[in-house]
Protein backbone atom coordinates (compact mmCIF):
# COMPACT_ATOMS: atom_id res chain seq x y z
CA UNK A 1 0.00 0.00 0.00
CA UNK A 2 2.73 2.42 0.89
CA UNK A 3 4.82 1.78 -2.25
CA UNK A 4 2.11 3.07 -4.26
CA UNK A 5 1.18 6.63 -1.92
CA UNK A 6 4.43 7.11 -1.10
CA UNK A 7 7.20 6.98 -3.60
CA UNK A 8 11.11 8.33 -3.17
CA UNK A 9 12.91 9.36 -6.32
CA UNK A 10 15.04 7.00 -7.62
CA UNK A 11 18.94 7.83 -7.06
CA UNK A 12 18.13 11.56 -7.79
CA UNK A 13 20.15 13.43 -5.13
CA UNK A 14 18.70 16.98 -5.98
CA UNK A 15 14.84 17.33 -7.24
CA UNK A 16 15.13 18.43 -10.46
CA UNK A 17 13.28 21.94 -10.18
CA UNK A 18 15.57 23.42 -7.53
CA UNK A 19 18.49 24.88 -8.01
CA UNK A 20 21.16 25.15 -4.80
CA UNK A 21 22.73 28.58 -4.17
CA UNK A 22 25.45 27.03 -1.91
CA UNK A 23 28.48 24.81 -3.50
CA UNK A 24 29.19 21.75 -2.28
CA UNK A 25 27.90 18.20 -2.01
CA UNK A 26 24.45 16.73 -1.71
CA UNK A 27 23.43 14.21 0.92
CA UNK A 28 20.26 12.28 0.44
CA UNK A 29 19.13 11.49 3.88
CA UNK A 30 18.76 7.88 4.80
CA UNK A 31 14.42 7.43 5.49
CA UNK A 32 11.99 5.00 7.36
CA UNK A 33 8.99 4.92 6.85
CA UNK A 34 5.95 3.07 8.90
CA UNK A 35 2.55 3.03 8.49
CA UNK A 36 -0.64 2.91 10.93
CA UNK A 37 -4.46 2.79 10.47
CA UNK A 38 -4.26 6.40 10.41
CA UNK A 39 -1.15 8.29 8.98
CA UNK A 40 2.29 7.16 7.19
CA UNK A 41 4.99 8.50 9.30
CA UNK A 42 8.58 8.79 7.95
CA UNK A 43 11.60 9.68 9.74
CA UNK A 44 14.77 11.51 8.17
CA UNK A 45 18.14 11.12 9.51
CA UNK A 46 20.01 14.55 8.86
CA UNK A 47 22.48 14.15 11.20
CA UNK A 48 24.44 18.04 11.78
CA UNK A 49 21.03 19.98 10.82
CA UNK A 50 19.80 22.68 13.24
CA UNK A 51 15.59 22.59 13.54
CA UNK A 52 15.94 26.17 12.03
CA UNK A 53 17.72 25.15 9.01
CA UNK A 54 15.55 22.37 7.82
CA UNK A 55 12.68 23.27 5.17
CA UNK A 56 9.86 20.99 4.24
CA UNK A 57 8.13 22.01 0.71
CA UNK A 58 5.01 20.78 -0.67
CA UNK A 59 4.46 21.70 -4.57
CA UNK A 60 2.17 19.98 -6.78
CA UNK A 61 1.94 16.42 -4.90
CA UNK A 62 5.90 16.44 -4.13
CA UNK A 63 6.99 16.69 -1.01
CA UNK A 64 10.55 17.83 -0.68
CA UNK A 65 12.66 17.89 2.77
CA UNK A 66 16.00 19.81 2.45
CA UNK A 67 18.29 20.60 5.10
CA UNK A 68 21.67 22.63 5.68
CA UNK A 69 24.90 22.16 7.78
CA UNK A 70 27.80 23.98 7.86
CA UNK A 71 31.69 22.90 8.79
CA UNK A 72 32.17 22.28 11.99
CA UNK A 73 35.17 24.66 12.19
CA UNK A 74 35.72 27.41 14.46
CA UNK A 75 37.34 30.72 12.67
CA UNK A 76 40.89 30.13 13.95
CA UNK A 77 40.84 26.56 12.85
CA UNK A 78 42.60 25.69 9.34
CA UNK A 79 41.35 22.00 8.15
CA UNK A 80 44.49 19.21 8.16
CA UNK A 81 42.33 16.04 7.67
CA UNK A 82 38.90 15.73 6.94
CA UNK A 83 36.98 12.40 7.12
CA UNK A 84 33.51 13.64 8.06
CA UNK A 85 32.00 15.46 4.78
CA UNK A 86 28.94 18.35 5.22
CA UNK A 87 26.68 19.70 2.66
CA UNK A 88 23.40 19.89 2.15
CA UNK A 89 20.46 17.16 2.15
CA UNK A 90 17.87 16.85 -0.22
CA UNK A 91 15.25 13.83 -0.74
CA UNK A 92 11.66 14.15 -2.45
CA UNK A 93 8.86 11.98 -2.19
CA UNK A 94 5.98 11.77 -4.72
CA UNK A 95 2.22 11.47 -2.09
CA UNK A 96 -0.27 9.64 -3.31
CA UNK A 97 -4.01 10.93 -3.05
CA UNK A 98 -4.69 8.69 0.34
CA UNK A 99 -2.30 12.10 2.27
CA UNK A 100 -4.45 14.30 3.77
CA UNK A 101 -1.76 17.60 2.97
CA UNK A 102 -3.52 20.03 4.43
CA UNK A 103 -2.47 18.31 7.82
CA UNK A 104 1.40 17.20 7.21
CA UNK A 105 3.12 18.35 10.23
CA UNK A 106 6.70 18.10 10.92
CA UNK A 107 9.44 17.89 13.93
CA UNK A 108 12.95 17.68 14.49
CA UNK A 109 14.62 16.68 17.61
CA UNK A 110 18.24 14.98 17.58
CA UNK A 111 18.90 15.00 13.98
CA UNK A 112 16.12 13.27 12.84
CA UNK A 113 13.26 14.70 11.26
CA UNK A 114 9.97 13.55 11.82
CA UNK A 115 7.29 13.91 9.36
CA UNK A 116 3.49 12.95 9.94
CA UNK A 117 1.39 12.69 6.99
CA UNK A 118 -2.15 11.85 7.94
CA UNK A 119 -4.45 9.76 5.43
CA UNK A 120 -7.73 11.68 4.10
CA UNK A 121 -11.09 10.28 5.58
CA UNK A 122 -12.34 7.49 4.03
CA UNK A 123 -15.97 7.46 2.44
CA UNK A 124 -18.28 6.25 5.10
CA UNK A 125 -21.11 3.58 4.15
CA UNK A 126 -24.73 5.25 3.64
CA UNK A 127 -27.68 4.28 3.01
CA UNK A 128 -29.76 5.88 0.44
CA UNK A 129 -33.66 6.20 0.60
CA UNK A 130 -35.54 4.88 -2.32
CA UNK A 131 -38.53 7.33 -2.59
CA UNK A 132 -41.53 6.27 -4.62
CA UNK A 133 -42.27 7.89 -8.09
Amino acid sequence: MVEKELQPREKEAMPTKTELTRPGRVFLPAVDIYENPEALVLLADMPGVAPDKVMVDLTDDRLTITGEISPPRGEQEQLLVQEYETGNYVREFTLGQIIDQNRIEATMKNGVLRLVLPKVEKAKPRKIEVKVG
